[in-house]
């Protein structure tokens, strides 16, 4: 039997619209990140280590502890879903480290671009 494109397309789509509702749903746990400089540096800020006061010592934070399944990058009106693993790849292969000194949450991370979730994702898939 063979299966016009509508039945392809449509049993792909399907498996989208069930990916989107459990990440909107909870059924899959998902970190929310903002960058306030993004729009005008296009760079995305990924923590790794945030500085604690009160131990006077840098500590695993962000992406090194995260349990969530995906972060989803809100991007002025938009949102990235990125796998966390594919996330971890992108800073791996593309991020450059940076230390954020804005008090009174100084923290260490990557500065990937958007470019490099979407050649994450298309590499690890």
């Amino acid at each position: 039997m063979n299966l016009s494109d509508f039945d392809l397309d449509y049993s792909f789509g399907l498996v989208g619209e069930s990916l989107v509702n459990d990440l909107l749903t909870g059924n899959k746990r998902v970190e929310v990140k903002r960058d306030r400089k993004w729009w005008t540096t296009g760079n995305i800020f990924v923590e790794v280590e945030c500085w604690y006061n009160a131990s006077q010592s840098w500590e695993a934070s962000g992406l090194t502890i995260t349990k969530a399944e995906y972060w989803a990058f809100v991007l002025e009106s938009g949102v990235i879903f990125v796998p966390t693993n594919h996330v971890k790849y992108a800073v791996q292969l593309f991020g450059r480290a940076i230390t954020c000194d804005i008090e009174p949450n100084k923290s260490r991370g990557y500065l990937i671009k958007a470019e490099d979730l979407l050649t994450a994702m298309k590499e690890l898939d």
